[in-house]
């Protein structure tokens, strides 16, 4: 069973990109990067913290996974990214022991990485996120 590497990020959504980036650069924070998504829908501002980032998503459409979120729900924590060294492996381990997957294939996202969604009936309410970084 493959190991994951570390905690990637803590994906949070906002309405308002800037706005947030204000917030949490009053906290001591920097912003890092910001990208666009366009797959995803998103903008993205990637703040370190530590070991981890914290990665702010603003939707860039209202119908979008991001601008669903915040109408139902509101701004707030969307997602825990796990990182890990061989997406596919992991998928196909998860797949083998009955999780309910978003993305039975990674999709590409923030840099470039390889992402896929476990859905989060199977994770207790949290909507988890896989992470392949490009080496």
């Amino acid at each position: 069973m493959q190991q994951p590497l570390k905690l990637d990020h803590l994906g949070i959504a906002v309405a308002n990109l800037a706005e947030a980036i204000k917030v949490y650069e009053a906290l001591g924070l920097s912003c890092s990067h910001i990208e666009t998504v366009q797959e995803q829908k998103v903008k993205t501002a990637t703040l370190p913290l530590g070991e981890t980032n914290l990665e702010l998503l603003e939707p860039t459409e209202a119908n979008s996974p991001i601008g669903n979120f915040l109408a139902s729900k509101g701004a707030g924590l969307h997602h825990v990214a796990i990182q890990v060294d061989n997406i596919e492996e992991k998928i196909q381990e998860l797949k083998s022991s009955d999780f309910r997957l978003i993305d039975e294939t990674p999709r590409i996202g923030l840099g470039g990485s390889k992402v896929a969604f476990l859905h989060p009936k199977s994770t207790f309410s949290t909507l988890i996120e896989l992470v392949q970084r490009r080496s």
